[in-house]
């Protein structure tokens, strides 16, 4: 009886874990309209500046900060994204090492830590062959049950051809349908 509850509680803890770094994702995926509103604010406030001074210069200063701060953001999801899967690694972890766990539940643990690498292998190879394509920068966010990807536009703004490209980037490596896909542009 003990021990049934012990596995109830691994697999409880486990749930959580992968329910909180599911949810830092998916936060993650739906900041890019906060940053749109964040960047237009600050291209509001670069353009006054470069009006009253009128110097060239400052225009180029102010069109690099606004590729850095995209860029930043690109990083930062990257980050945050590695941070939440390194934490449910980490729980997967205990979990095999735990030396009162039965041998079912250190195999669902072993089977979502290689699940959880491989879904990083492919964000990155995902990633990669975007860029390839000609794209600034794009963060993937995968998981079973949709394929999230956020991509810096081309100068040109980001059209149905564009959209078309990723999905097919997508559903090659990833092996999702089109309607799991979600393309979401940044600036």
């Amino acid at each position: 009886m003990a021990t049934g509850k012990k596995r109830g509680l691994v697999y409880g803890v486990i749930g959580v874990m992968l329910c909180a770094a599911i949810y830092l994702n998916w936060s993650y995926v739906q900041s890019p309209e906060e940053l749109l509103v964040a960047g237009q604010a600050d291209a509001e406030l670069s353009g006054a500046s470069v009006m009253q001074s009128g110097s060239e210069e400052e225009t180029a200063a102010d069109t690099q900060a606004t590729v850095t701060s995209g860029s930043d953001y690109f990083a930062q999801s990257r980050l945050a994204r590695e941070q939440a899967r390194d934490e449910a690694i980490s729980i997967l972890q205990t979990s095999l090492q735990d030396e009162k766990a039965d041998e079912k539940t250190k195999e669902d643990a072993a089977g979502q830590i290689s699940q959880l690498a491989d879904d990083s292998v492919t964000e990155a190879r995902v990633e990669s062959l975007i860029k390839a394509k000609g794209y600034a920068d794009a963060v993937v966010f995968v998981s079973a049950e949709a394929v999230n990807v956020i991509i810096q536009p081309p100068a040109a703004g980001f059209q149905a051809e564009d959209a078309a490209v990723v999905r097919d980037i997508v559903m090659s490596e990833t092996g999702a349908s089109a309607d799991q896909i979600k393309i979401v542009e940044a600036s």
